[in-house]
C-alpha cells in the first residue's frame, strides 16, 4: 500500500509541476458557472481528480519500459514506478473501482464521463500517442471529456464550455509534440510533429488556434474570442518551446477566466451566435 500511495503521489506531483491537470480547474470553473450546489461541487471535484490520476498512472504505467531508457525522464521516478508494477496496477484498480461507485452512487452520467474518458485515454496511451494526428484528436476529445466531469450532462453552456476547452487542448497538444519531436524521433515514436516537421506542426496549431478563437466569440463572448486570437501571434523564442507553450496556456488562462467571469456575473454567455443560459436545462430522452 505504500508503494502505491508513493506512486500515485509522484504521478500527481509531476503532473501539477508541468501544469498538465489545469483540465481539473476546467471543470471547476464550469460547475461555478452552472451554480451546481456546494456538494455536488465537492463530488464531482473528486471525481476529477481522481480521474486524472487514474488516466495520468495508466499513462504512465505503458510507457514505463520506454522512459527507462530514454535519459531525459525523472529516473527516481520511473525507476520506483518500474520495481513496483504490482502495486501501481492495483492502485489503478483502485481507482477505477473508487470512480465507478461515487458514479453510481453520485451520478450516472458521471459513468459516460468515465467510459469516454477513459476510453479515450487508454486508447491514446496504448496506441493513439504514437500516431500521427490521432494524437491530437484523442487529446482533443479528453479536453472535453474531463471537464464534463463537471456537467451534469443536460446543461448545453456546460457542455459548449467542454467544447472550448476541447479545442484549447487541441492545441496544447500540439505544442507538446512539438517540444518532444527531437525525443520522439530519436526512440523511433512517430507523432503528429515527428510526421508535420516543426514547421508544419506549428501551422496546425495556429490552425486551431483560428478555430479557438473564432468559437469562443461565436459561442461565449466575442472579447473571450479576442484574448484567444493574440495567442496566434505569440512566437517560439530561442528555440524554448516549453516556453512559448506556457505564454500559450496563459493566454488561453485568461480568455477562460474573463469568460467564466462574464457569464457568472450576468448567468449566460453572450456570444455573437449563442446567449445560453446558465441554468438552462434541455429535456432529455423526452419526445
Amino acid at each position: 500500500m505504500a508503494a502505491a500511495l508513493k506512486i500515485l503521489y509522484d504521478v500527481i506531483a509531476f503532473r501539477v509541476r508541468r501544469l498538465e491537470m489545469a483540465n481539473l480547474a476546467g471543470a471547476v470553473a464550469i460547475m461555478l458557472v452552472l451554480r451546481l450546489q456546494p456538494s455536488d461541487v465537492i463530488v464531482r471535484t473528486l471525481f476529477g481528480g481522481l480521474l486524472n490520476a487514474l488516466m495520468y498512472l495508466n499513462n504512465d504505467y505503458i510507457d514505463v519500459a520506454l522512459d527507462v531508457q530514454t535519459p531525459d525522464k525523472d529516473a527516481r521516478k520511473v525507476g520506483y514506478l518500474h520495481a513496483n508494477m504490482r502495486a501501481a496496477l492495483g492502485m489503478q484498480w483502485t481507482l477505477l473501482l473508487v470512480l465507478v461507485v461515487l458514479a453510481l452512487w453520485h451520478s450516472p452520467g458521471l459513468l459516460v464521463v468515465l467510459l469516454m474518458g477513459g476510453g479515450i485515454c487508454l486508447a491514446y496511451s496504448w496506441r493513439l500517442k504514437h500516431k500521427p494526428y490521432y494524437d491530437v484528436l484523442a487529446m482533443a476529445l479528453w479536453g472535453v471529456a474531463m471537464p464534463l466531469s463537471g456537467c451534469p450532462l443536460d446543461r448545453t453552456l456546460g457542455i459548449c464550455m467542454a467544447l472550448q476547452l476541447g479545442l484549447f487542448s487541441a492545441v496544447f497538444e500540439v505544442i507538446q509534440v512539438v517540444r518532444d519531436r527531437d525525443a520522439d524521433a530519436r526512440m523511433g515514436v512517430r507523432t503528429t510533429a515527428v510526421a508535420l516537421g516543426t514547421r508544419g506542426s506549428m501551422w496546425l496549431g495556429r490552425v486551431l488556434m483560428l478555430a479557438c478563437a473564432a468559437y469562443a466569440a461565436l459561442v461565449l463572448h466575442p472579447v473571450t474570442g479576442a484574448i484567444a486570437l493574440l495567442a496566434l501571434f505569440l512566437r517560439v523564442r530561442d528555440g524554448r518551446v516549453d516556453r512559448y507553450w506556457t505564454a500559450v496556456k496563459l493566454t488561453y488562462g485568461i480568455a477562460w477566466l474573463f469568460a467564466c467571469a462574464s457569464m457568472l456575473a450576468t448567468g449566460h454567455s453572450d456570444g455573437l451566435w449563442a446567449r445560453l443560459n446558465a441554468e438552462a436545462t434541455m429535456n432529455l430522452g423526452e419526445p
